[in-house]
């Protein structure tokens, strides 16, 4: 579950900032709270900050935007990740350095904290049946990214899922074996509440092509999303696309940290539509989401 206690890292490994904040959060241990809600538009930040009665910590490095401060009493911490598992794969490793690495020896800590880490993104449905402005909890999340092949995590994953991906999906050679990631079930159990519907999520590594889009250039898979809306294993579908879920599921669940993604259904991709508000169901889902925390 949790990596080696033991080894000391060199510098060129986790690389510190000289003020000893990590190098591309800058952020210190005392900046931030042990529940992490993330997205992935820097702007989206202070819309969420806006609740809270006070305001401590505002950072904003590239993408990366960092707002901490206290909402009903609870420290939280709002971070955009920017787009895709790439950066969540910065933004994860980087906030579990600031709970769980010593970061003047360099060495993971002996008593480890495990944080509550909650996406609050935008999503296309799947499936013709999940409406415009709805909000869906990823009970999994399938990565046709490759970032989980980099790490020890057979034990997280769902393989006979992912094997029948595979299969009935028709993927060739040049596609990774996707990996399937459950969410956290105590952070599922506390917001299947009404108002939410659950779903399967797939995570891409691209917006265009990898999702089905095709602008000019010819795609590999012409047909990708009727494959996706039409894949069934033991009853279980594909709800929606997106590009972190599955980064932010499996990396969580090899540090220890609970997480869910909670997404805002924006566009529908089987019947190509897009909201004619979304602004204002982004901000419904916080609202939603904020009360239940």
């Amino acid at each position: 579950m949790w990596a080696d206690k033991t080894k000391h890292m060199a510098s060129s490994e986790l690389i510190l900032n000289p003020d000893g904040s990590v190098y591309h959060l800058g952020l210190l241990p005392n900046e931030i709270g042990h529940t992490i809600l993330t997205v992935g538009n820097p702007d989206r930040v202070p819309k969420i900050s806006k609740h809270f009665e006070t305001l401590e910590v505002q950072k904003h490095i590239r993408e990366l935007c960092t707002h901490t401060g206290t909402f009903k009493g609870q420290r939280i911490t709002v971070i955009s990740t920017g787009m895709g598992t790439d950066n969540i794969d910065i933004v994860l490793t980087e906030l579990d350095a600031l709970v769980n690495v010593d970061l003047k020896t360099l060495k993971p800590k002996k008593k480890l904290t495990s944080l509550r880490i909650i996406r609050l993104g935008t999503s296309g449905a799947a499936q013709p049946d999940i409406p415009l402005g709805s909000f869906l909890l990823s009970k999994k999340a399938v990565g046709f990214d490759n970032l989980l092949h980099f790490y020890s995590c057979d034990a997280h994953l769902d393989i006979p899922f992912a094997l029948a991906l595979q299969e009935q999906l028709g993927l060739n050679e040049h596609l990774n074996t996707p990996y399937v990631v459950s969410a956290n079930k105590q952070l599922i159990d506390r917001f299947s509440t009404v108002g939410f519907v659950k779903g399967i999520t797939a995570t891409h590594s691209g917006f265009y092509g990898p999702q089905g889009r095709r602008i000019r250039i010819a795609t590999q898979y012409p047909d990708w999303n009727d494959r996706l809306e039409s894949f069934d294993y033991l009853g279980q579908k594909i709800s929606n696309l997106e590009m972190e879920t599955a980064g932010i599921y499996g990396l969580s669940a090899i540090m220890g940290h609970q997480a869910l993604s909670v997404n805002a259904i924006i566009a529908n991709r089987t019947w190509g539509a897009f909201s004619d508000h979304p602004e204002r169901v982004i901000d419904s889902m916080i609202r939603k989401v904020l009360n239940l925390l």
